[in-house]
C-alpha cells in the first residue's frame, strides 16, 4: 500500500499537548491520526460522540430573559461595580 502525505493546520499549543499525550501512549501524531482514520472507516462514522455545547439552565434562563428584553443591564448599576465584582 502506497503512503501519501497529508498536511493539517493545527493550533500550536493543541499539537504540543497531543504530541505529549501520544508520546506517553507510545505513539506519534501520525500513528494516532491513522488510528482515527481507520476507526472512522471501520465504523463509517466519527468514532466518538460529537455534539454542540448545550447551555445550562442558568444560561438558558438568561438567554430567554434577554430575548424578552428583561434584565438587559445585569445586577450592576455601574461599570466600576461590575469591574469590582470581576476582580474579586
Amino acid at each position: 500500500m502506497k503512503n501519501v502525505n497529508v498536511t493539517l493546520r493545527v493550533d500550536e499549543d493543541l499539537k504540543r499537548q497531543a504530541d505529549a499525550l501520544f508520546s506517553e501512549l507510545g505513539m506519534n501524531l501520525t500513528t494516532a491520526f491513522n488510528i482515527f482514520l481507520r476507526q472512522s472507516v471501520r465504523e463509517q462514522q466519527i468514532p466518538f460522540r460529537v455534539s454542540k455545547n448545550v447551555p445550562n439552565a442558568i444560561t438558558l434562563a438568561a438567554m430567554d430573559a434577554s430575548e424578552r428584553g428583561e434584565d438587559m443591564h445585569g445586577p450592576y448599576d455601574s461599570v466600576s461595580s461590575l469591574m469590582e465584582a470581576l476582580n474579586a
